[in-house]
């Protein structure tokens, strides 16, 4: 990689017990896939846009921030390194993504990768990721004895090929139960709930993707929660998905209260 070329990640320690992670923030495309993709593809409109200026009120809490830098087109870091759905019988897209949300070809000449390229790609940028996700997270088990792994995502809120209608404000994800204490999920449900102005839902349509699944393990001490978010809570949904101070201003009290409620949790080990 050239001095040009972004690191997989970008990392910000913490103190507390809590790591957030962002694994589908990033937007680095290189330029010679770049120009493999199809002029929609190059927008990458299927990122979760914005997520560190969103959440950027957590490191005054002592919170852990993981950031993906490459754009998930390139690989996805909330997928299995096998590739396996998460969702089976259900539409999904894959580790290295050949299509888009709007189920249409990231590839412009079909050209798309084989066996050896989705393995070099997963080597050279999905592995960097989570081993430093787990290298923080046995850090912060091992100083505080229990810690919460908090994977932030957003997504528009009508997306036909996944869901029907429009989705909830705020998705809770704890793998049915298994990725964390169900007694915190429904303190978080609870806190969500309080803020009439914002709808939520726990396991709906989305339950946690491979990160939520493969890293929380309550009986160990690491209790894993995804929150997928409607777009629309704080950003334009289209090109060119500008952030709208306004409206994020008015849900960032609610996530300041959802990651308090974590926290307390956590604290409680």
């Amino acid at each position: 990689m050239t001095e040009a070329t972004p690191s997989a990640y970008t990392f910000h320690p913490g103190t507390a017990p809590l790591l957030i992670s962002m694994p589908h923030a990033g937007t680095y495309v290189p330029p010679e896939l770049a120009v493999r993709f199809t002029e929609e593809a190059r927008q990458v409109p299927d990122t979760d846009w914005h997520m560190p200026r969103l959440y950027a009120f957590a490191r005054d809490m002592g919170a852990s921030i993981l950031c993906a830098n490459y754009s998930r087109y390139v690989v996805d870091q909330n997928r299995p390194p096998d590739g396996a759905s998460l969702y089976p019988g259900q539409s999904v897209t894959g580790l290295c993504p050949v299509d888009t949300f709007y189920d249409t070809p990231i590839y412009a000449a079909g050209d798309v990768p084989d066996e050896a390229e989705i393995a070099a790609r997963r080597t050279a940028i999905w592995q960097p990721y989570h081993d430093c996700l787990r290298q923080e997270l046995e850090r912060l088990r091992a100083q505080h004895g229990r810690v919460v792994l908090w994977d932030a995502h957003s997504i528009r809120s009508v997306v036909p090929r996944f869901f029907d209608g429009k989705l909830p404000d705020l998705n809770f994800g704890t793998a049915d139960g298994k990725s964390c204490d169900p007694a915190l999920a429904q303190e978080l449900l609870s806190v969500a709930a309080g803020d009439t102005r914002y709808s939520s839902v726990l396991n709906g349509r989305f339950k946690g993707g491979h990160i939520t699944r493969h890293y929380g393990a309550p009986e160990a001490g690491i209790h894993a929660v995804q929150l997928e978010m409607a777009q629309c809570c704080y950003m334009e949904e289209t090109l060119p998905f500008a952030y709208l101070e306004t409206r994020a201003r008015e849900i960032q009290p609610l996530l300041h209260r959802l990651l308090d409620c974590a926290l307390a949790y956590a604290r409680q080990g």
